[in-house]
């Protein structure tokens, strides 16, 4: 019986351990991504800002719903990993720059996604840099020390390149 205590203790403990790095790592990060793809800029600008066909090249996004556009930008919820995402643009200037915005503050993280596009020899520089926040505490110890700040963007990048090499 001994035993069982020692175990909650330890379980308690290691919960309180996690709530208080979480309190003392900073909600906001940045992070980036730069790959080359086998697109011209234009080609690439109109893939990344075609919400609508997001389900047919990222693999993670269950579901989307369209919603009316945002000062003649495009806003939609994806559903990810059981999460529902409502997103907007907040700038796009074809064919070089798109700035996405998570549009939920009761989210336990937000931030942006800015997409610069550039040409290269073989199609297309982009950088895609997550200006993230993580609001809860829990959560931003596991986005820093479990799953890693990067990991969205380095999904988004691998499904990017097999949409682009599948052309």
């Amino acid at each position: 019986m001994r035993w069982i205590v020692w175990i909650v203790a330890a379980i308690a403990l290691a919960g309180i351990l996690v709530v208080i790095i979480g309190y003392s790592l900073p909600k906001a990060h940045s992070v980036s991504r730069t790959a080359t793809v086998a697109m011209p800029p234009d080609a690439l600008y109109a893939l990344l800002a075609d919400v609508d066909r997001y389900p047919s090249w990222r693999p993670g996004v269950k579901s989307l719903q369209r919603h009316p556009d945002r000062n003649g930008r495009p806003a939609w919820t994806e559903e990810v990993s059981g999460t529902r995402i409502p997103l907007v643009f907040e700038r796009m200037e074809r064919p070089s720059l798109l700035v996405a915005r998570i549009a939920d503050p009761a989210l336990p993280f937000g931030g942006t996604w800015t997409y610069r596009i550039q040409a290269a020899s073989a199609g297309s520089t982009v950088t895609i840099t997550e200006d993230g926040e993580v609001y809860n505490p829990i959560f931003r110890f596991m986005s820093r020390f479990v799953f890693g700040h990067t990991a969205t963007l380095d999904e988004f990048i691998t499904n990017l390149e097999s949409r682009a090499g599948a052309r």
